[in-house]
């Protein structure tokens, strides 16, 4: 099963939380990342709140900071490999997980990660 990520930059994280819990009913999904915000799980996608000023940054020097979509690969290795054979650029993920980082091409960074419905 693949799992969708999104990342949402968010201006002011405790009213996004209480829009999220209170308006939307949502529980946060626990999980100890290194990346900071806050995490929700609505069946297969996974929605993440980071604050705004708190944005990872992309370690590639024409990609700079934003938002992302990520998918969780079950089989990472097979697509990793079959990206470089096409000859598409791949930046490690810098956050010690098994994850690349690949331009689609209308330049969305998407985040292909080693797991499987908990990226923790």
């Amino acid at each position: 099963m693949q799992v969708l990520h999104t990342a949402l930059l968010v201006t002011d994280l405790e009213r996004a939380r209480s829009f999220y819990e209170q308006g939307l009913g949502l529980t946060p999904a626990q999980r100890s990342l290194k990346f900071p915000g806050i995490w929700y799980d609505i069946g297969s996608v996974q929605v993440h709140l980071i604050q705004a000023d708190q944005v990872p940054t992309c370690e590639h020097p024409q990609w700079g900071r934003c938002p992302h979509l990520a998918l969780g690969i079950p089989d990472w290795q097979s697509l990793q490999e079959h990206l470089l054979a096409l000859g598409y650029e791949l930046q490690p993920s810098q956050s010690g997980r098994q994850a690349f980082f690949v331009r689609d091409p209308d330049g969305n960074v998407i985040e292909c990660s080693a797991w499987a419905g908990d990226p923790g």
